[in-house]
């Protein structure tokens, strides 16, 4: 088969795509296409009758570039944009779903498809161009796309599949989960104390990941002790093993059915993270988290735990009047305002360090900052910022060690 067959072939089998169909949208696979276009009209009139069907250097150059801002080998490139694909197969075969026998045949036709267009050289292209300067070459491999992808399959209950599988923390916006790009990369190693706190956390996670479900965790207790800094950093700890984290607002939890919903037939766990959580009495999500916890239609599913963190015990605050108020049962009210934090399986106390406990945290962050300080003064120092934050906690010991840094004194 002569090259311009091969690629006339090509294109229209590029065209046939049904499992992979979305990649015909892939900026570089458009690109390539466009090329690929080009080539065949090439071949299939003469140069006198439509001398503007040769490749036109600009458009190589063009899919040149935006295949280098990523891969400078095409095959990985299509290698990559396969398995990071989300569709229809792999969404059944994550469910657990039977795959009918045309899906199957479908599948190892469309990777051997993909497979041969990630060889096209840019010598096979270039041929086709009139500009004799210099043009960049992209590399090809030569890679199964088949093996790739089978594995790829084994691998979706730790790896995911789509955003899921390259980014590990997320938002809920607008009806979508959102990847959030650069997220904090607190880990386990980095939180000094706390080590009751964290080992409740960790084993709770752990049995989380391990397919065993979890208790839905209340971490609560004095402002900048490290609540927060402990989830995202077991989530981090676990994301190889399967753990995502998706964080709403208090604002968006009458939306909670429909994120479990979105997040119970994937094979991966999901934390769904509250941050800094707290009530008015007559507060309409007060009543939704509640049923969410305990009691809901919908249930919760073995695959998620709901993780919040809140500076309040009870959550939900009170004033002198809901303890002496005029109701007929005020028992019942007041068991009410307290019954939303019995529902979580784990609550878990954050308390202000003591002073060794403070400066055990201050000598751990200076010399993780290289500061050039004895400890003596260091320890004045330390002790000077928080009598002037009024009072000890991680936050205060993280911020003096930023000011120190900048060699800023307070």
């Amino acid at each position: 088969m002569k090259p311009n067959e091969k690629h006339l072939e090509l294109f229209y089998q590029l065209d046939s795509l049904i499992i992979f169909r979305d990649l015909l949208q892939d900026p570089v696979i458009c690109k390539l296409k466009e090329l690929i276009t080009a080539d065949v009209l090439y071949n299939l009139k003469p140069l006198s009758e439509s001398p503007d069907i040769f490749v036109d250097p600009g458009s190589y150059c063009s899919f040149a570039s935006t295949l280098f801002k990523q891969f400078p080998s095409l095959s990985r490139y299509i290698l990559n944009a396969v398995l990071n694909n989300e569709n229809m197969y792999l969404l059944s075969k994550a469910q657990g779903k039977q795959i009918p026998e045309t899906l199957e045949k479908s599948l190892l036709y469309e990777l051997k498809i993909l497979e041969e267009i990630s060889q096209i050289s840019s010598t096979d292209i270039r041929i086709y161009t009139l500009y004799k300067g210099y043009l960049p070459a992209w590399d090809t491999e030569k890679l199964n796309f088949i093996e790739k992808y089978q594995q790829r399959i084994q691998l979706v209950p730790v790896e995911g599949y789509g955003i899921y599988s390259r980014y590990n923390m997320f938002i809920y916006k607008q009806g979508l989960i959102l990847p959030v790009k650069h997220p904090d990369d607190q880990s386990i190693e980095q939180l000094i104390g706390y080590e009751r706190q964290k080992n409740l956390v960790m084993q709770n996670t752990e049995s989380l990941v391990s397919g065993k479900g979890a208790s839905n965790v209340l971490l609560y207790g004095d402002a900048g002790t490290g609540k927060s800094s402990t989830v995202k950093a077991v989530a981090n700890h676990f994301r190889t093993r399967g753990l995502r984290l998706v964080e709403i607002t208090k604002q968006q939890l009458y939306q909670l059915p429909e994120i479990i919903e979105i997040l119970s037939d994937n094979p991966l766990k999901f934390i769904i993270f509250i941050d800094d959580l707290s009530f008015t009495k007559n507060d309409d999500n007060f009543s939704t988290l509640k049923a969410m916890l305990e009691g809901s239609v919908s249930g919760r599913k073995n695959n998620i735990a709901i993780y919040a963190t809140s500076n309040r015990r009870h959550l939900v605050k009170e004033s002198v009047g809901d303890r002496t108020g005029n109701e007929l049962f005020l028992n019942d009210t007041l068991q009410e305002i307290m019954s939303l934090s019995a529902r979580f399986g784990l609550a878990i106390t954050y308390e202000r360090p003591r002073k060794d406990e403070y400066l055990e945290i201050i000598k751990y962050l200076a010399a993780e900052a290289h500061l050039e300080l004895a400890e003596e003064e260091l320890v004045i120092k330390a002790e000077a910022h928080a009598l002037f934050c009024n009072g000890r906690s991680p936050r205060v010991a993280k911020q003096f060690i930023e000011l120190e840094k900048a060699g800023i004194s307070v």
